[in-house]
């Protein structure tokens, strides 16, 4: 998916927003459940996944794992779509370029079937 002679790196800045906000993500990412949830709906068949699909995965229940999407939302890390009563979680574009810039390789994308 990535060429992997392309260099990414994050822009570091003295922007109190900006410092904010990538505290905000690393903090986010800096929890094991949530890194876990964001390698698995990058490494999802169509780079996204609802709430029922990665939830089997963690061995937590629904609402723990709908709570730490929300923190990943909120931190600008993930996108929410809602689709009828189900709602499906991809990665923002700040989310690959940290991910990228921390030398995570994003896994091979994995065809599943759907849990909804």
């Amino acid at each position: 998916m990535y060429d992997s002679g392309m260099s990414v790196s994050l822009t570091l800045t003295k922007s109190p927003s900006h410092l904010s906000l990538l505290a905000t993500q690393f903090k986010a990412l800096g929890d094991p459940t949530r890194l876990e949830l964001i390698m698995n709906v990058a490494s999802s068949a169509s780079a996204e996944a609802c709430v029922c699909d990665l939830t089997p995965d963690t061995g937590l229940t629904q609402g723990t794992v709908s709570h730490h999407l929300k923190i990943l939302v909120e931190a600008g890390l993930l996108e929410r779509s809602q689709r009828g009563k189900w709602a499906y979680y991809s990665l923002t574009d700040s989310a690959t370029s940290i991910l990228h810039s921390l030398n995570i390789e994003i896994p091979t994308r994995k065809v599943s079937t759907p849990n909804c």
